[in-house]
């Protein structure tokens, strides 16, 4: 079994300006050591340029905004962008030519490949999708985060690295608050790589969204010196998706 490690991810940056200045301060200030972004939104290129040297994976979004790649077909598209109703249609080939060229432009965006790559609504979940993703994923070399055990098991038959644990959800309510993140932390695995969602940030104010207010609890969670003192008690020290490269 790899040795333990925690990674703290934020997704979303790129979403809005509002959540990505929440992600950059959760992540200068507070204990979240990695985020994921959007590139195929109007405030990826200022979110990328603010996150320079931060660990950042892809956020691969299927489900709304303009796609990256330019031979992707109308036919799936809702007036020229995504739409998540549309979503489990895509076939491997469209998903992983999208997922390529998202990756190709974070790369462009940030000056260094992505970390990893996750899924805006976890729409790797239908089985075309993380089949085009996959086949993504190895061309580019990069981990795939799973959530779930058939993910996790689906993932590592075709090579490709993956967190041992995942925790994390987005609802109705704010789920990372302090004392569900006590909570969590006391019981971590003893070993292997456990990535722990969140959804930190301000109130979006470009982009409708469910989870709004949500996100500042998040955010006050994830930056209050009680979330330092209770990894400092567990004597772990978050850390990105390039620990994967250390501890296999």
């Amino acid at each position: 079994m790899p040795e333990r490690a925690l990674i703290i991810n934020a997704d979303d940056l790129g979403y809005d300006p509002a959540v990505s200045r929440g992600i950059l301060r959760a992540m200068q200030e507070g204990i979240v050591s990695s985020a994921t972004l959007m590139v195929n939104t109007p405030y990826a290129e200022a979110a990328a340029r603010e996150a320079h040297g931060l660990s950042l994976g892809l956020h691969l979004n299927l489900s709304r905004g303009l796609p990256v790649w330019a031979a992707f077909p109308s036919d799936f598209l809702v007036d020229g962008a995504f739409s998540e109703a549309l979503a489990p249609r895509l076939t491997p080939d469209l998903v992983e030519g999208e997922a390529l060229s998202q990756l190709e432009r974070l790369e462009a965006l940030v000056g260094q490949p992505a970390t990893h790559v996750d899924v805006h609504k976890h729409l790797h979940q239908h089985p075309g999708i993380l089949e085009g993703l996959m086949r993504a994923a190895h061309a580019a070399r990069v981990p795939v985060r799973s959530v779930d055990e058939d993910m996790r098991r689906t993932l590592r038959a075709q090579g490709i690295p993956t967190n041992d644990h995942f925790l994390g959800e987005a609802g109705p309510e704010a789920f990372w608050t302090l004392e569900r993140l006590e909570r969590q932390l006391a019981f971590l695995p003893e070993e292997g790589v456990c990535e722990l969602m969140c959804h930190p940030g301000y109130t979006p104010e470009a982009v409708k969204s469910g989870y709004g207010k949500q996100r500042e609890v998040e955010l006050a969670t994830f930056i209050h010196p009680r979330a330092r003192q209770a990894l400092s008690r567990l004597g772990v020290r978050p850390t990105g998706y390039g620990v994967l490269a250390r501890t296999r």
